[in-house]
């Protein structure tokens, strides 16, 4: 079963519905944006990332870009340093092992978790999103293109 949409911008697109046990090769996958908060009070935000997890092929990553002139932009007095800090230690954790520091321990799954748990921070997680994929790790590059980029 498929349905049509047409997006805001005039595309076209196919979303295909698929039913338990007919998702083909495709495996699900669970995703959150990464959000720069400056100023937490104001809520305005740059999109700096990607999380993707995916329980069938036990794959956790992350993707981060940081464009320092929109976060500027939003606050002048940005620290840019521990954003991209924050940035980094995102994706040491789920790359895991002895990077991820006290996560190191934990599985995949309970490290997506505490990322993706919501947080009154500069850097924030966004709500969680699925879909369908063949490839985990293609699927964190085209989202950190699609969304953050």
């Amino acid at each position: 079963m498929s349905e049509r949409h047409i997006h805001m911008a005039g595309h076209v697109t196919e979303r295909h519905i698929t039913r338990a046990g007919q998702g083909g090769d495709r495996d699900v996958f669970e995703y959150a944006l990464l959000r720069v908060v400056p100023r937490v009070e104001r809520g305005e935000c740059v999109n700096a990332g990607v999380v993707v997890y995916c329980r069938a092929q036990s794959y956790l990553g992350a993707r981060t870009h940081l464009d320092e002139a929109r976060l500027l932009a939003l606050d002048p007095a940005a620290d840019v340093a521990g954003v991209r800090a924050a940035l980094a230690a995102i994706e040491r954790t789920c790359a895991g092992g002895d990077q991820a520091g006290q996560a190191a321990g934990d599985d995949a799954g309970r490290r997506y978790r505490w990322l993706v748990a919501p947080r009154s921070a500069v850097v924030q997680p966004g709500p969680v999103h699925t879909g369908l994929t063949a490839d985990p790790a293609a699927e964190t590059e085209r989202l950190l293109n699609l969304l953050v980029r």
